[in-house]
């Protein structure tokens, strides 16, 4: 066998071993939202949060499918309801859990669920408006401004 034959089939074989090395996925992820949104969620008795909530569950190794734990959603009102599902390892899924319909008091959760919502927009729109602030902040006028070169043009550059 030549030199240039072994070359390549040497180059095959390390090619072919680094791609056997290449980590396959053994996790997946899964983000619970409810609905009425502002439930409390719990995972095996523990608080996991206010939804949403995203989690990573980790494969046996064995299968291409992960069964995630029971986790369930508690209202304000108390009214409970619990989810689990089935993923396969790789995915990133998002999963609603909603109210029972013939629960109790739907308008308590209804209401939370609103003010819930009308406090996560005014956090967005918060946090859009510091990242405004931030751009404005790092551009060329502000920063010539900074150093002293030019008038000051607006107050956003504080």
């Amino acid at each position: 066998m030549n030199a240039r034959i072994a070359k390549t089939l040497v180059a095959l074989v390390l090619v072919g071993a680094l791609a056997g090395c290449a980590a396959a996925p053994t996790r997946a992820m899964l983000t619970y939202k409810t609905m009425p949104p502002g439930a409390e969620l719990f995972e095996n008795g523990k608080s996991i949060g206010i939804e949403p909530v995203t989690r990573t569950y980790e494969s046996d190794g064995k299968s291409k499918q992960i069964t995630t734990p029971d986790v369930t959603a508690v209202w304000q009102s108390g009214a409970k309801a619990s989810y689990f599902t089935y993923l396969d390892v790789g995915a990133d899924l998002q999963a609603t859990i909603e109210r029972p319909a013939n629960a109790p008091n739907a308008q308590v959760d209804l209401d939370h669920g609103k003010l819930v919502a009308a406090n996560r927009q005014r956090e967005a729109e918060r946090l859009k408006a510091l990242q405004k602030k931030d751009i404005a902040r790092a551009s060329e006028r502000c920063k010539a401004q900074q150093r002293g070169e030019g008038q000051a043009l607006a107050d956003d550059c504080d």
